[in-house]
């Protein structure tokens, strides 16, 4: 019976260190408490379960699962028969997650260029600028490749030999 319940102070200790990471990304803890339980579960739950589960009030889950599914993390689903809304981690949330970082960083590395491009060429700033772009750039190659890795972990059979390959 102790390993029931280390596995259930486990599971609450995750759901409330996945609300405290995407408050920091800029999400309400809510919604990260929210994203937190549909991982570690792995289960379709109804808007009543969710405020219950996690004792929280009705309109915050409403609020939290609008974000979640606006940003693809979470996908609203219903059940023949019933009446209300169940909700279930989306299909490939990381990539998900990935793909907005990377909108985001290209965005970002847009603006500085336009700065870049309005500046006189003896600009002191430039090359400051210039720095502030390449470490996006380098972001951006970051993300590419851990979106290409997560892609061949979900599908094996896309990866060529040579990436299954340990030899060097």
């Amino acid at each position: 019976m102790s390993d029931d319940r280390t596995v259930e102070v486990i599971r609450s200790e995750f759901i409330e260190k996945i609300g405290l990471i995407k408050q920091a990304e800029g999400l309400p803890r809510i919604a990260g408490r929210v994203f937190g339980m549909l991982i570690f579960d792995g289960e379709m739950v109804s808007f009543g379960d969710l405020a219950t589960r996690l004792q929280v009030s009705r309109a915050s889950i409403s609020t939290s699962i609008r974000l979640l599914e606006e940003r693809g993390l979470v996908k609203r689903m219903t059940k023949p028969g019933e009446r209300q809304d169940y909700f279930q981690l989306a299909p490939n949330p990381y990539a998900t997650m990935l793909e907005g970082i990377q909108k985001r960083t290209r965005l970002t590395m847009g603006e500085i260029a336009q700065t870049i491009d309005s500046l006189p060429a003896t600009a002191d700033a430039a090359g400051r600028l210039a720095a502030y772009a390449n470490f996006y750039a380098s972001m951006d190659a970051a993300v590419t490749v851990a979106l290409d890795a997560l892609g061949k972990a979900q599908n094996p059979a896309a990866a060529s030999p040579k990436d299954l390959s340990h030899d060097e």
